[in-house]
């Protein structure tokens, strides 16, 4: 893979477009569009066109409650500026099917980067989850004594919950200067 391929789309921004969706990891319409740098509508309409290739288990259309999920998570409204229609989650399986029906190069270049993305996320879940199982081997062999530090390592392992904004707003105001008697003369 080339130096050109590699800055195509960074891994981050990738990551940080799959969602956890009826147990799934999946990626919307919307941000697959993007990636590809094609409207979403032109999307819809290659899957629609090869429907037979997307099964409910590669591609689904999102239900009132998880798109109500949605509008609430990302703050968009439901009328105008918002989704007008249910999108389309795919599936791991169904962005490498996306890669036969949006036959371009750019399409072919997004689709490595996005299967290399899914294969990543299934590598930390996986680490993650042997590291847990060693933990309670280790709790399980070891006495009580060292429960506090089973505990502690438990806490070290779950990420912390961002730092929460102050509601309301401050007011910054100029300092007056005031001046003394002894200042005046």
């Amino acid at each position: 893979m080339g130096k050109a391929e590699a800055d195509l789309i960074p891994a981050e921004r990738i990551e940080s477009r799959i969602l956890l969706l009826r147990g799934q990891k999946v990626m919307l319409d919307r941000d697959l569009a993007a990636l590809y740098e094609i409207p979403t509508k032109a999307l819809k309409r290659a899957v629609k066109r090869n429907a037979v290739r997307f099964p409910d288990d590669f591609m689904f259309v999102l239900d009132e409650d998880e798109l109500a999920d949605l509008r609430c998570q990302f703050g968009t409204s439901s009328s105008w500026g918002g989704l007008r229609y249910p999108p389309m989650a795919f599936t791991e399986q169904g962005v490498a099917m996306l890669s036969g029906v949006l036959n371009s190069p750019r399409a072919i270049q997004v689709n490595i980067a996005i299967m290399r993305a899914f294969v990543r996320l299934r590598h930390i879940l996986a680490s993650h989850a042997d590291l847990a199982r060693k933990l309670e081997e280790l709790e399980r062999k070891y006495d009580s004594q060292f429960s506090v530090v089973f505990d502690a390592l438990r806490e070290l392992m779950n990420p912390p919950d961002p730092p929460r904004k102050p509601i309301g707003f401050r007011v910054q105001e100029r300092r007056s200067t005031y001046r003394t008697a002894a200042a005046r003369h």
